[in-house]
């Protein structure tokens, strides 16, 4: 295990200053509520801000506060962030991210999770903070390994774990994450300390005959179906694309920094509870932060790759009791979130003990409401030390 420091090449950066101002930019029209996909005047003009004013540099440093690093498990290369927690006795929390997200999404609650003195808490609520990157995503590449998924990197996890010296440990996420830390509370309930989950699912929600069932939906939960129905049928797109041939796309994200900026820009515009303005919610640097961990690693294929692989080789449980997760579970509902489960459904396939609405927010919860995020993780694992 190495500690690992971010630093990009001159090269790859001068690189990809040649290929902004080159772009080839479509055409568009009728197009102002992004209804054909990422609107070309903002994205343009977003594309300029990356070349003329944003700072890698900058956000390198920034990413660099952190302690990073690398270890190999089974051949595979794992980046992550591991920041010791300042309290009497903390706990070690691993929080995991999803797509198109990276590790540096969680960046406003590490430090109030590690130290929550330094942000006016009670120390003993501190964490040890582990933040990996998926395997395939950012500096956890490059993969040269076929066929893991969300599923399998719940193995990698534990070992991961064993290896820096937690027996036993707490896991939070959103998106992939969600499905990482409920794998770990469904497969390792006696390693897990409890489960903190936003974009809750079934662990076979890959497989097509995998339903809510409408009789679940309380009737002012039948909106929540509704919004999902919608979700389904206008904004899945790029997963079936992305579950069945990601090479394809990944070739033009790979050459257009532009097209791989509209890829990542869209969804956080449509998945986050910004009504719109995706800038209400992200920064233009924190936008072009995520599509610079996919450019300067090169690892967009290998991120979409992991629909792929979850969608080819389908989750198996690991036994047949009920809950089906039976670590002790939290359930944070953000209204912006892209899945919105029946609670009478979640009380019977989790080990249900939180059930939190929230008043905002949305999928990249710990970006967009971290302060809220936090405070439901303290009180949740509270409980649970």
């Amino acid at each position: 295990m190495e500690r690992f420091v971010i630093d990009v090449p001159d090269a790859v950066l001068g690189d990809l200053a040649r290929r902004l101002a080159a772009t080839r930019w479509t055409d568009d029209f009728a197009n102002d509520d992004w209804r054909y996909g990422a609107n070309v005047a903002y994205m343009r003009g977003l594309t300029e801000y990356w070349r003329d004013r944003y700072d890698w540099r900058a956000r390198e440093r920034s990413m660099n506060r952190f302690a990073h690093f690398r270890e190999h498990i089974d051949g595979i290369p794992i980046h992550f962030i591991h920041e010791r927690g300042k309290g009497p006795k903390p706990i070690a929390l691993m929080l995991n991210h999803g797509w198109p997200w990276s590790f540096w999404d969680f960046e406003k609650v590490i430090g109030p999770l590690s130290d929550p003195a330094a942000f006016g808490a009670d120390p003993a609520d501190a964490f040890d903070v582990i933040v990996p990157s998926l395997p395939g995503y950012a500096f956890s590449t490059p993969l040269r390994t076929p066929g893991l998924n969300f599923w399998k990197t719940a193995d990698l996890w534990i070992a991961l774990m064993e290896r820096l010296g937690y027996p036993r440990f707490a896991t939070q996420g959103g998106d992939w994450g969600s499905f990482v830390s409920a794998q770990l509370g469904h497969k390792y309930p006696d390693r897990i300390i409890g489960v903190h989950i936003h974009t809750p699912a079934a662990l076979s929600f890959l497989d097509p005959k995998t339903k809510f069932d409408r009789n679940d939906f309380a009737p002012d939960e039948i909106p929540a179906l509704q919004r999902m129905g919608r979700f389904a049928a206008e904004e899945t797109g790029y997963m079936a694309l992305q579950k069945t041939k990601p090479q394809t796309p990944s070739i033009a994200l790979n050459d257009s920094p532009a097209g791989l900026l509209a890829w990542i820009v869209e969804k956080r515009r449509r998945w986050s509870d910004c009504h719109g303005d995706v800038e209400s919610r992200f920064t233009k640097d924190e936008l072009i932060d995520t599509a610079m961990l996919y450019w300067v690693t090169g690892s967009f294929n290998t991120s979409a790759r992991y629909y792929y692989e979850g969608a080819h080789d389908l989750w198996r449980p690991s036994h047949d009791r009920t809950p089906v997760v039976e670590a002790p579970v939290a359930i944070p509902i953000f209204p912006g979130e892209i899945t919105y489960p029946p609670r009478k459904w979640a009380e019977r396939y989790y080990n249900l003990q939180r059930w939190t609405v929230m008043t905002s927010g949305g999928h990249f919860a710990a970006a967009e409401e971290p302060e809220a995020l936090v405070a439901d993780i303290r009180a949740f694992f509270r409980e649970l030390r």
